[in-house]
């Protein structure tokens, strides 16, 4: 059996800062680019406050001057941000309240393609935003 979706945001690793490979998602090759973490992308996320929400773009872009870059993997952020959410509903479902896991919701709306490959996800995401309205 592989690794659990917890197992995976906490496994060590460290943002790394080069240019950009190939031209994707609004990047193009050889701009500074940040592979950010998954750790990164859950810390980023509990930062936004109750009843807010920033979308993946405006993550990236921020993340990315945060840490000097031009832009930020897409990428691996669509796979970091699977990783955490996944992980907060592993947490949810251990007995977790829904208050005390990572607020995913407030980056990934109810028809975002990571919402729906979730567990329950387009639902989960709709009721967590209406009650921090």
């Amino acid at each position: 059996m592989g690794r659990s979706w917890t197992e995976k945001l906490n496994a060590p690793a460290e943002p790394v800062v080069k240019p950009a490979p190939i031209s994707i998602a609004g990047m193009r090759a050889g701009q500074i680019m940040l592979v950010p973490t998954a750790r990164m992308i859950a810390d980023f996320m509990s930062a936004i406050p109750p009843g807010h929400s920033v979308d993946t773009k405006a993550m990236r872009r921020e993340l990315a001057e945060r840490h000097h870059a031009e832009v930020t993997c897409p990428i691996y952020t669509g796979y970091h941000l699977r990783t955490v959410a996944e992980a907060a509903l592993e947490a949810n479902a251990a007995g977790v309240p829904v208050e005390a896991i990572t607020p995913f919701w407030r980056v990934l709306d109810a028809a975002s393609p990571t919402t729906g490959r979730l567990p329950n996800g387009p639902a989960f995401v709709a009721t967590r935003r209406a009650a921090e309205r």
